[in-house]
């Protein structure tokens, strides 16, 4: 296949866009680097733990780091699309997202390589799983083992507007807007309380910066094919809804571990957050149904703050 001309030398790159804010966001604010974040106190923390409160930290970051790694080798499937589609400045911005969910993957991996070791002990070893990934229940294996890669994964036999929401769906809705989100509660609720783990908490407050700019990606994409394909709701509404129960076993899953759950978190509490963060995403998706283009923009742009 040939090229016929360029956008920077037809009509130049439309920095008004949306995706294009975003890419001068990530400019600025995703540059952080794992390897620059101190550990010390969070060695000294990590120390004074109960063999429980290190068990629903390993769980937590089991969850976050393989799923940072699946994002980082699945992701690419979407970027060649919006860019076999002439995209160029939705492309420009997708750039960065492989960049971040590899660093997010950095980062974790540090963690348990410089604070989290697993396990410590012989005597942690008879009471834990054999690995990490035994961590991964039924559920979160059905969305980061099956869903996340097939829905990706389609996009290199077909990238017709339904196989395209599925995977903005099951990628920035489910597994960022719903998990990630709900995981990120989890660890500032049990570690900011409690003033622990000063490192792990700052390199998830960037992680959170870079996932924010993410869904909010997710969520124009996903407004821009139902405003050109309207005919697409029920695709969008369908997938949203066979995922989200395996989303929240996925929650419920971490607090049936525990008799007492460590650190005093109650999991009515972060099963109403992720309902809460599925119920605004997919009110804000409705909305596209009766906007057109220009007003999408206009939306993304109101919600950016600009």
């Amino acid at each position: 296949m040939f090229r016929s001309s360029f956008t920077t030398t037809s009509k130049n790159l439309n920095r008004s866009l949306f995706p294009m804010r975003l890419y001068e966001k990530a400019k600025r604010l995703g540059v952080w680097d794992p390897a620059a974040i101190d550990f010390s106190q969070d060695q000294m923390d990590w120390a004074t733990f109960t063999s429980q409160e290190k068990d629903l930290i390993w769980l937590l970051v089991s969850l976050f780091v393989a799923g940072e790694e699946a994002v980082t080798l699945d992701l690419l499937p979407l970027i060649q699309v919006i860019a076999q589609e002439g995209r160029l400045e939705e492309e420009m911005y997708l750039t960065t997202f492989i960049f971040e969910e590899a660093k997010h993957t950095d980062f974790f991996s540090r963690f348990l390589e410089e604070v989290a070791s697993f396990p410590l002990s012989a005597v942690e070893r008879d009471h834990l799983p054999q690995s990490l990934a035994d961590y991964h229940t039924a559920n979160y294996r059905y969305i980061f083992y099956e869903a996340l890669p097939q829905a990706l994964q389609a996009l290199r036999r077909e990238a017709t507007p339904a196989a395209q929401i599925r995977a903005s769906v099951t990628y920035n809705m489910i597994v960022e807007g719903l998990l990630a989100e709900t995981g990120y509660h989890a660890f500032f609720t049990m570690l900011e309380r409690n003033n622990l783990l000063p490192g792990l908490r700052k390199g998830i407050y960037y992680l959170k910066q870079d996932e924010s700019r993410h869904i909010a990606y997710g969520i124009y994409l996903l407004s821009r094919l139902i405003a050109e394909y309207p005919e697409e709701w029920q695709t969008l509404e369908s997938h949203m809804n066979s995922l989200l129960p395996y989303a929240l076993g996925v929650v419920s899953d971490a607090f049936a571990r525990y008799e007492v759950v460590p650190f005093g978190l109650v999991e009515e509490d972060f099963i109403n957050y992720a309902m809460e963060q599925f119920s605004k995403r997919f009110a804000r998706l409705e909305r596209a149904r009766q906007a057109n283009l220009d007003e999408i923009q206009q939306l993304a742009q109101m919600e950016l703050g600009e």
